[in-house]
């Protein structure tokens, strides 16, 4: 007789198959992992390649398959996956859904690409207020695991979203930020363009002062040798003589210009471009003998590439550095180069500013008649333009009656005048002692700082056109265009 202290055979037979029964179920579960695990690293594979469609195939089914295995942290690891998929196939209101069914893992990184995932898509579907708040999170996190390249890419996204948002502070806060991540990173050629971005955003901003600036700008500088590609490295150099204008750092902006030139050498219209800077600069600089082989180069590689706009530009910058040479006639040769190729553009700003320019050459060379005429002309379209103030039109007035008036002298007995010429004293422009300055930049080539309009109580030659705070200023003649 079996003892009692031992199971019947019934009862060791179903003891054995519910044993089969849990490792059947444990082989499943094990099956079940190994597939999720496969699947997730397929999925990365994909989307690091670009196939975008195979990832999420291949994040769909391991999400479907976490739901068979019930566990949580799984489930909310491949919700993660699947989301982050969705946005980068631009499908971002769909992987907002996932995301939001992701939690932080046991990871610090976790919770940070949690953040990112949802920042890109709230910025997909144009929620950039939202869009900057997660990737400011994301940055702390980043910056907290002291993952600097990290947190420089997510800064660098994040100011964009200020920039949409026309926030100039932040945005160049957040570029500064980004490039100080860069820098500890060890990445300097990413910190480089970032302070670049940042110097010329906070030209901007009201919130920066001077020295601010010239930090961010002289550090751009310092770190400008680690980049490698010389086209990049041109661009650089163009953008930041364009910043240090805005300063009236122009020496500082000369010398930017110059170790462009050689880097653009090969690309005519970058060249064109840092022509062009040169020779305003050096307008400014009163340096005008030497700025004419700048402006000739710059107009004719302009002519050449069909920018004719631009083009008008640099014939209005050589005339003006010959004007200042006393070569009035040669000046006004180029004036109307100038005015043609407005017109050829229906630029009717710089067809009346041309004109008022060619006025007074023509003046110089006391030829009233045609001084005349440039002058109604530039009344003329002036009216064409929707900007112009009444203190242009005054101007434009006072000098047209100033030379219908010399005109009058010269046929009235009894009055001799002396008309102003070459060697004697310059027109008035309205403002007694103020002296003619160089021609105003081309305002729609705006790309990486702003442009003011002409000031009010400035001659259509007049430079030096300041913004608020009064340190801020911008290049005349200068081409602003991305290169």
């Amino acid at each position: 007789m079996a003892s009692d202290s031992y199971p019947s055979h019934e009862g060791r037979k179903k003891k054995s198959d519910g044993c089969v029964k849990s490792k059947d179920k444990e082989a499943d579960v094990l099956k079940v992992r190994v597939d999720i695990e496969e699947l997730t690293a397929s999925g990365h594979i994909a989307l690091k390649q670009g196939y975008c469609k195979e990832a999420l195939s291949c994040f769909k089914k391991a999400f479907k398959a976490s739901i068979e295995l019930k566990e949580t942290r799984v489930q909310q690891a491949c919700a993660f996956n699947l989301g982050a998929a969705y946005v980068e196939a631009g499908k971002a209101l769909k992987g907002l859904d996932f995301l939001k069914q992701a939690q932080p893992g046991e990871k610090g990184e976790r919770v940070a690409d949690l953040q990112f995932n949802l920042a890109v898509a709230h910025e997909t579907l144009g929620n950039h207020g939202q869009a900057a708040g997660h990737y400011l999170q994301a940055a702390q996190l980043y910056r907290s695991q002291g993952d600097g390249a990290s947190e420089g890419d997510t800064c660098m996204k994040m100011s964009h979203c200020h920039l949409l948002l026309k926030d100039w502070t932040q945005a160049a806060q957040s570029f500064q930020r980004a490039g100080e991540s860069y820098r500890m990173a060890g990445k300097l050629d990413s910190a480089t363009m970032a302070y670049k971005e940042a110097g010329s955003h906070m030209l901007q901003s009201d919130d920066f002062t001077m020295d601010d600036i010239i930090t961010v700008l002289t550090d751009c500088l310092e770190l400008s040798n680690n980049i490698k590609d010389p086209e990049l490295l041109g661009k650089v150099y163009n953008d930041l003589g364009l910043s240090f204008s805005q300063l009236k750092l122009f020496q500082e902006a000369a010398g930017c210009y110059e170790r462009a030139l050689p880097l653009a050498s090969t690309r005519p219209s970058r060249l064109a471009v840092v022509l062009q800077n040169l020779g305003a600069v050096h307008n400014t600089l009163s340096q005008y003998r030497q700025a004419l082989d700048y402006h000739r180069q710059a107009a004719s590689l302009h002519g050449s590439l069909g920018s004719r706009r631009a083009q008008g530009r640099c014939f209005s910058n050589l005339a003006f550095a010959l004007s200042q040479l006393g070569e009035h006639e040669e000046a006004a040769e180029n004036y109307l180069h100038a005015l043609q190729a407005f017109k050829d553009t229906d630029d009717y700003k710089g067809q009346w500013q041309t004109c008022e320019c060619l006025g007074e050459a023509r003046f110089k060379l006391r030829d009233l008649e045609r001084a005349t005429l440039y002058y109604k002309q530039a009344l003329g379209l002036l009216s064409n333009c929707k900007d112009s103030s009444s203190s242009v039109q005054e101007r434009l007035v006072n000098k047209l009656s100033e030379a219908l008036q010399h005109r009058l002298s010269l046929i009235t007995p009894g009055k001799p005048q002396v008309v102003s010429g070459a060697g004697s004293a310059e027109v008035s422009t309205g403002e007694p002692g103020k002296e003619e300055e160089a021609p105003e930049p081309d305002g729609e080539q705006a790309h990486t700082v702003t442009i003011g309009e002409a000031g009010d109580s400035q001659s259509p030659v007049t430079g030096s056109l300041t913004e608020q705070p009064g340190y801020r200023t911008v290049l005349p003649g200068a081409n602003r265009k991305g290169i």
